[in-house]
């Protein structure tokens, strides 16, 4: 017969279940018939529920039910199987009987269930007589695990004077046991620390308050939470966690004034801006609840302000103006502190604000004069003459003492010039006239001192506007030049002419243009007004010749609308030029020229000629010139040889020209020459040098030839002058080596071979040439 069941074994879980390896249990069947019917049948298969025990200790094995094959006859020739999830090792089967065995302890939380496959076989045969069949053991559940808080500690937070019932937070605690099959999952919460002020939902953990409370007086409160499992019956297990409950603050305290009067001072010299003083509110809120804003009531002066200070939520009194000893010594002011933000559920108990009055003394100081004004507008016409009053300026001590003022004017030293002010009595005047065309207005500081402490000053500015007196003449513009063809017709348009006036005229200027009374005969031009600030020049004839007339000078009247009424002539020149039908500027300007120099043409052009023939001339001297100065090409390579090499340009006389070199310059200093002829004395001198041959330097003789070789170097205006002497000593008497001059040696150096110079390299190579082209020559 085939068939295939599923047996789902219930297992009850029981620790500690005492019972033989071999008998069976009577609780276990009991309980099992408690669940099903005592023997069920599906296809071909007789089995029973079957059980296993969690937790089995010290048991070899624990039977837990049978399975049973309706061909089993009972006489030992079918084999049960068992195979699938632990079976083997865990479950064990009676091959004989069917029945099933536990082997080892089982734990639920690891694994809850174990699918099996039992199956029947012919001891002979090994053949199965029944399809195998497939069952689920399930592990039933004992309360093993304690309850736990995976996410504590706790930590939350609720704003203080919350009502009663306002959710806190909650907590959460986890039991590993099965929460389906009895109460071994099931948690209970309770309050272990914190009353009266929370409670805690026993089943939801859910944490509420359970009064009102204030931040102020306490912040912050620790509460226990406990968990049971077994819905807290007695042998369940338990586990706490802590919860740290924070109390935010609400706005739900006015600022309070620790004093209920403030006295400050301020000095009458202090700047506008000065700290008078500070007051502070306290308020027992934090944050943005204890913010605060100060405002000034009761101050018709208006002299203060108060600012509060964003970091210590101080209030800070400032002087807004000025105040005056003299005047008032005394403010009284009532400062007002009100909270920033205000949380209308607690207006009920009251305005969030508190108020305190603060008096201010004002002390006297030295103060600086104060002038009746700041700025003083004054004004005088232009031209007035010197010592002309401009106006007056009054300044005054405002102290008790009433010192005296002394007046004066600072700054630009070109107003000192133009104004003066008394320092008694702050009258200014004019040092000398006025002119509005160069400066219609006048900036002066005028300073005022104490005359007993003269670091007091004070400073007041004066405007000086010089009104306007028509003392300007109307004038052109500009220097017109004006043209004519001298083809001109009657009539025609030369010239549109205007005028400008340096014064300044309320109604607007207006002129008039006139000819002059004295050209208005045999002028040949007419003058047109047009009521406009303009005028036209026209001819008066036809047609001009230059070969009579080249320039017109026409005399123009301009007359102002001013009081008095002011004219000027202004000549305007007219040019006669030759053309067509119009007029050439540039050529009528260049015969203009030419006929003022009164050149022709062809003279001008002949000028023209020689100045640029001039020119060439002076460059060509000018480049020869330059070309002289040029320094040759043999003394550039003669800088090399780092000696002094004279140059002459006559070759000398030999021995017998005593002329040539003289040494007595060598031994004596520079001195001033003076011009003299040349003395012809070459035979004197030979007999003196003769005779020196034999003579030491100290013989009279010796010494009267170096002397008149050194008047005559002295002398002679030819020889360069010398900017240094180099004195060579005498060789003296007696020397064995005899005089090394060549003043003796009956030699020529013509005799002397220079060929080794060559030899000397590329540096020698000049000098090489000019003494061996020297001897060459002398051969």
């Amino acid at each position: 017969m085939n068939f295939s069941s599923l047996l789902h074994l219930m297992v009850m879980l029981v620790k500690l279940w005492p019972c033989s390896p071999s008998t069976e249990n009577p609780s276990i069947q009991n309980t099992v018939q408690s669940f099903t019917t005592a023997r069920r049948m599906k296809r071909g298969w007789l089995w029973e529920p079957l059980f296993v025990t969690e937790e089995q200790t010290s048991l070899d094995r624990v039977y837990i039910g049978q399975v049973k094959s309706d061909l089993d006859k009972q006489d030992g020739n079918l084999k049960y199987i068992l195979t699938g999830e632990g079976a083997g090792s865990i479950f064990v089967i009676d091959e004989y009987n069917g029945k099933i065995y536990v082997t080892q302890k089982l734990d639920r939380e690891k694994k809850a269930f174990h699918t099996l496959r039992a199956q029947a076989i012919n001891r002979s045969t090994q053949l199965p007589v029944e399809p195998p069949s497939e069952f689920i053991i399930k592990v039933q559940d004992i309360n093993d695990n304690e309850p736990q808080f995976l996410d504590g500690p706790y930590v939350a937070t609720v704003p203080e004077m919350s009502p009663e019932g306002t959710s806190v937070t909650q907590v959460t605690a986890t039991d590993a046991d099965d929460p389906s099959y009895g109460n071994s999952a099931r948690l209970l919460y309770s309050l272990v620390q914190g009353q009266p002020y929370f409670s805690v939902e026993p089943k939801t953990g859910v944490i509420r308050m359970a009064s009102q409370m204030d931040r102020e007086t306490k912040d912050q409160y620790l509460v226990i939470i406990q968990a049971k499992d077994m819905v807290g019956q007695p042998g369940a297990f338990s586990a706490t966690a802590t919860v740290t409950i924070n109390l935010s603050d609400i706005n739900d305290n006015p600022p309070k004034f620790q004093q209920r009067l403030y006295y400050m001072r301020v000095s009458e010299d202090a700047p506008v801006g000065t700290t008078v003083g500070k007051i502070f509110a306290e308020d027992s809120d934090i944050g943005d609840n204890a913010a605060m804003d100060y405002f000034i009531e009761g101050d018709s002066s208006d002299a203060f302000d108060i600012i509060t200070n964003s970091e210590t939520q101080e209030g800070i009194i400032l002087l807004k103006k000025k105040v005056d000893y003299e005047s008032r010594r005394r403010y009284s002011i009532h400062v007002k502190a009100v909270n920033r933000y205000i949380d209308e559920r607690f207006l009920i108990e009251g305005p969030f604000e508190d108020t305190t009055i603060v008096k201010i003394n004002v002390e006297d100081a030295d103060e600086p004069p104060v002038f009746t004004s700041e700025n003083y507008v004054m004004e005088i016409f232009e031209g007035a003459t010197s010592g002309s009053l401009v106006g007056v300026v009054t300044a005054r001590d405002p102290d008790d003492d009433d010192s005296p003022v002394r007046y004066s004017i600072v700054h630009s030293t070109h107003l000192k010039r133009l104004f003066s002010i008394n320092e008694h009595n702050g009258t200014i005047i004019t040092t000398e006239p006025l002119d509005r065309e160069i400066a219609s207005w006048h900036n002066i500081t005028v300073t005022a001192t104490e005359t007993r402490n003269p670091e007091k000053i004070s400073e007041a500015n004066v405007y000086v506007q010089v009104l306007d007196v028509n003392d300007n003449a109307p004038e052109f513009p500009k220097n017109y030049e004006t043209f004519v063809c001298a083809n001109a017709v009657s009539g025609q348009l030369i010239q549109s002419v205007s005028a400008v006036d340096q014064d300044d005229s309320p109604k607007g200027h207006h002129f008039n243009f006139s000819l002059a009374q004295e050209a208005t005969n045999g002028s040949h031009f007419i003058v047109k007004d047009n009521r406009d600030n303009t005028a036209g020049i026209f001819t008066e004839k036809s047609g001009f010749r230059r070969q009579e007339q080249v320039f017109f000078y026409l005399p123009i009247l301009i007359q102002d609308n001013g009081t008095p009424p002011l004219t000027s002539t202004n000549t305007l020149t007219v040019t006669v030029c030759n053309c067509d039908t119009e007029v050439n500027t540039f050529y009528c300007r260049y015969e203009a020229f030419m006929y003022s120099l009164g050149l022709s043409t062809e003279a001008l052009v002949a000028v023209l000629a020689c100045i640029l023939i001039f020119l060439v001339f002076f460059l060509a001297i000018a480049t020869i010139r330059q070309q002289k100065k040029k320094k040759p090409p043999f003394s550039e390579k003669m800088e090399e040889f780092r000696e002094n090499i004279v140059s002459y340009d006559d070759e000398g006389g030999g021995e017998e020209d005593t002329e040539a070199f003289d040494i007595s310059a060598l031994r004596t200093r520079t001195v001033m020459r003076t011009h003299k002829p040349r003395k012809k004395v070459a035979s004197e001198i030979q007999s003196l040098y003769r005779q020196s041959l034999q003579v030491g330097p100290d013989s009279a003789i010796f010494r009267q030839f170096i002397s008149e070789k050194l008047e005559e170097a002295n002398t002679d205006p030819r020889v360069p002058p010398y900017d240094s002497l180099q004195t060579y000593a005498f060789e003296g008497t007696g020397s064995l080596a005899g005089s090394l001059s060549s003043l003796g040696s009956n030699t020529s150096d013509v005799d002397q071979s220079y060929d080794y110079l060559a030899d000397w390299g590329p540096h020698f190579k000049q000098l090489a040439g000019m003494y061996i082209s020297h001897r060459s020559v002398g051969d």
